[in-house]
């Protein structure tokens, strides 16, 4: 009789003890249950339901016209599939920005109808009181500095961020602040890989980088990216693991081809 092994879920606990002892933390996107599968089979840490799904999947040009509700969708899909990741979603633009209350029933929703594990959301000080009271909820909240790509038509590029001393030094002073809220994690996008480094070493919880350089506790890229299914998407921070475009679009060509040339479906294939 085979013993079926208990999976051990990654827990904010165990990225806290990964910190402690030098052990980088790997993050992922993934935004539907295939896709989940593979990525929490493959032994990532953590599972991000980004609001990047309103560029990958819907389309869009921004972050910022993916719902609530869509959110909840992705990230339900998602956790059905992680087994071992921690789940952590994205509170979408409009889910939180100066409504703490808000802010608020947007995760809980996220924990209640997804079954998610935590929230992600953007920004310093300024959402301090979101953050706070998402956190007495007993809701754990991962934070994100830098380029926060909600606030595009802000920035108006996704150029590096905190390259002057001004923002470099806010953004030093929001991630202990983060920190001195309860955030289980931060992330750490587009910035100079010698500020990503300054702020690791100054906090006790784990940041994650996304063109943030090698500093940082842990590393975290889009699948759409990483695998090159998204051709025309090619920063400097991105190292594509995989070429799945060309090898789709072949199997997809060689299927019409078969198709047309009668040679699909053959007698083996048939009932």
């Amino acid at each position: 009789m085979s013993v079926n092994k208990e999976v051990k879920r990654i827990t904010t606990h165990i990225l806290q003890e990964m910190k402690a002892r030098g052990e980088k933390i790997s993050m992922l996107t993934a935004y539907d249950y295939s896709m989940a599968a593979i990525v929490d089979e493959a032994g990532t840490d953590i599972i991000l339901v980004g609001d990047s799904a309103s560029n990958v999947m819907a389309g869009h040009e921004t972050t910022l016209p993916i719902t609530l509700d869509q959110m909840i969708y992705h990230a339900s899909s998602v956790v059905r599939a992680a087994k071992r990741a921690l789940v952590t979603v994205d509170l979408p633009f409009g889910s939180y920005q100066g409504n703490s209350k808000e802010a608020l029933n947007s995760a809980i929703r996220i924990m209640k109808e997804a079954g998610a594990h935590s929230v992600k959301i953007e920004g310093g000080v300024e959402i301090g009181e979101s953050v706070s009271r998402i956190l007495t909820a007993g809701i754990p909240v991962m934070g994100h500095l830098g380029l926060t790509p909600q606030s595009i038509y802000k920035f108006g590029t996704y150029t590096v961020r905190a390259k002057q001393e001004s923002e470099a030094q806010k953004l030093r002073e929001d991630a202990l602040k983060l920190q001195e809220l309860g955030c289980f994690a931060i992330v750490l996008e587009k910035i100079p890989a010698a500020l990503a480094k300054q702020v690791s070493e100054s906090l006790s919880i784990p940041t994650i980088g996304i063109g943030a350089g090698r500093y940082c506790d842990g590393q975290v890229l889009v699948i759409h990216d990483m695998l090159g299914i998204n051709k025309e998407f090619k920063p400097r921070f991105l190292r594509q693991y995989a070429d799945l475009y060309d090898i789709m679009n072949g199997a997809i060509k060689n299927y019409i081809g078969d198709v047309k040339s009668k040679s699909f479906p053959n007698e083996k294939e048939q009932y």
